[in-house]
């Protein structure tokens, strides 16, 4: 499964984001991963995933 992360990359740039499962869904964001999560908590999510957005895009090859 492929996620398109551009809209995201432009929102967020630079931010810790917190999302959902589905790892698009962004629920919550801050300038440290504290802030995300806390974000995240206040608009009633306890179980995310969190990414650091970098200002720059690179290209990374995973597998998962």
């Amino acid at each position: 499964m492929r996620n398109d992360l551009t809209p995201i990359y432009k929102k967020y740039k630079g931010l810790w984001v917190t999302t959902l499962e589905d790892l698009v869904t962004v629920v919550g964001s801050g300038k440290t991963l504290q802030e995300a999560r806390r974000d995240a908590e206040n608009n009633g999510y306890t179980q995310t995933y969190a990414m650091f957005v970098p200002e720059k895009p690179f290209d990374l090859i995973g597998v998962l």
